[in-house]
């Protein structure tokens, strides 16, 4: 059964990007040190990606060529995608998905862009665990790590390191 997991970055007040879906404060920290820890690290071991529709079309608008080449992609939306970036799998049914990815036995599933679809795993008891990368940044408001839903838990914190550039990863399981 695949494991689901998150990676993500928020700023120290718990946004994910400003409100206009900018996020010009994170890539200042491009070039940080993250070790063991680095996103390429992560990305060679992860077989599917699942993201949802603002996610899809945030990387879809970059010019940068299509990441998630040697992944399985799904984008959770609810309208077709007429020319994607990359090959991809649409998928509308959160539940539907759920079921599926849990049968994949190829690999590590990431959770990957903002907190409502990631909250939407959580509030299935779906998000097995989460890598959450704090960094020193105020941006005063924005799109939110975990929108408000009324979810109530208590992840088991697996580990906590101060890295680079006064980053802090926090690694908690949720199942």
């Amino acid at each position: 059964m695949a494991r689901i997991l998150g990676y993500i970055a928020t700023s120290l007040d718990g946004f994910v990007a400003t409100a206009d879906d900018n996020l010009d404060w994170l890539f200042a920290y491009n070039d940080m040190e993250l070790g063991e820890h680095d996103y390429r690290h992560f990305l060679a071991r992860i077989r599917t990606v699942v993201m949802g529709r603002g996610t899809y079309d945030f990387l879809a608008a970059d010019s940068s060529p299509w990441a998630y080449g040697e992944q399985r992609v799904f984008v959770v939306t609810s309208s077709p995608i007429a020319e994607p970036k990359g090959p991809l799998e649409t998928r509308h049914d959160v539940d539907a998905l759920i079921a599926e990815l849990r049968a994949l036995d190829d690999g590590d599933v990431w959770m990957l862009g903002g907190g409502t679809l990631q909250m939407a795993f959580m509030e299935r008891a779906a998000l097995d665990e989460i890598e959450i990368y704090v960094m020193p940044e105020l941006i005063g408001g924005g799109r939110p790590l975990f929108p408000a839903t009324g979810l109530r838990a208590s992840p088991r914190l697996l580990d906590v390191r101060p890295l680079d550039r006064g980053c802090v990863r926090l690694h908690y399981a949720l199942t």
